[in-house]
């Protein structure tokens, strides 16, 4: 390891540095998930962009969701895999404040995406006669640049406050990264204002989203029961079925980490689960999307092949 002024905040990352036996089979598994998550998140990018098909709503917002998982993932994985490489798990206080941020943008956008996404099928199959004026390009991109500000505004808080506290020397995180809460428990000065600000601003800043999720999906499942076809409802279903999947995966893993009983994972374990949300998820998207979106499918192959 690098020599370290112990006189300034450090951070170090323990990582998976419980199994230095398993270090190599680690990282080939992370550098593949990795690789995979770019090689398809860029091609379903490059598709949406350069295919006049996919020039819909639908389609401009799995663009972002792409966008959003790419950055999501490197805003973490790449740390992890030079970690693993050259054992360096040192993090100065200005970096670790910048992974930090932009951990908590991305994560707190693709809540944002998946919200909005919600709410594009729910016009599509609730109103499907005003879809076009309803989702008009200019409220599309209007969505997005509010979530994009939300975002980084929400980040931008909570990052700005722990800059207050103090930290003396170096500090051990158990976790790859920077996580808010981990980085907070080993401050040397008090944090309850932060954790504070986690449990009632983060909470609606999460919370409002799923919200819109749940209730855009409500509307649906009445609106396909109101349906007397039943080749309608697999028709409606199918248009939001990999959208409900990438929800459940995303919102799946998230739970299993930050709301479960205290002490349910511990350690390794915790770290573990939260590669579900930073990569497993990221890695699925493009897949999921790829295979059940016949459009997507079409314009791939065309692509591709």
């Amino acid at each position: 390891m690098a020599n370290i002024n112990i006189s300034a905040p450090h951070f170090l990352l323990l990582g998976f540095s419980d199994f230095p036996q398993m270090r190599i089979y680690l990282l080939f598994t992370f550098f593949i998930m990795y690789l995979i998550t770019l090689i398809g998140n860029v091609t379903i990018l490059t598709c949406i962009v350069y295919d006049k098909v996919l020039h819909s709503p639908m389609y401009f917002f799995l663009g972002n969701l792409s966008l959003v998982d790419i950055s999501f993932t490197s805003s973490t994985i790449p740390t992890l895999l030079s970690s693993l490489i050259s054992n360096q798990r040192s993090l100065s206080f200005p970096s670790c404040i910048t992974q930090m941020f932009s951990f908590i943008s991305f994560g707190n956008l693709e809540n944002n995406i998946l919200a909005i996404m919600a709410y594009d099928r729910y016009v599509a199959i609730c109103s499907p006669l005003r879809y076009t004026l309803k989702m008009k390009n200019s409220f599309c991109f209007l969505l997005v640049v509010i979530s994009w500000i939300a975002a980084c505004s929400h980040s931008l808080l909570h990052t700005l406050m722990l800059t207050s506290l103090q930290y003396i020397g170096l500090k051990k995180v158990n976790h790859f990264f920077c996580e808010i809460s981990q980085v907070l428990s080993v401050a040397d000065s008090d944090t309850s204002s932060n954790f504070s600000l986690i449990v009632t601003e983060g909470a609606v800043s999460v919370g409002i989203p799923f919200l819109c999720i749940i209730l855009s999906y409500g509307f649906i499942l009445v609106a396909l029961f109101q349906l007397h076809s039943t080749k309608g409802r697999q028709k409606a279903f199918s248009t939001c079925s990999s959208h409900l999947t990438t929800v459940c995966l995303f919102y799946g893993t998230i739970i299993s980490v930050y709301f479960r009983p205290s002490g349910s994972l511990v350690g390794v374990g915790e770290r573990a689960a939260t590669i579900g949300y930073t990569l497993l998820t990221p890695m699925l998207n493009p897949i999921i999307y790829g295979l059940r979106n016949e459009a997507m499918k079409k314009v791939i192959g065309k692509a591709f092949l």
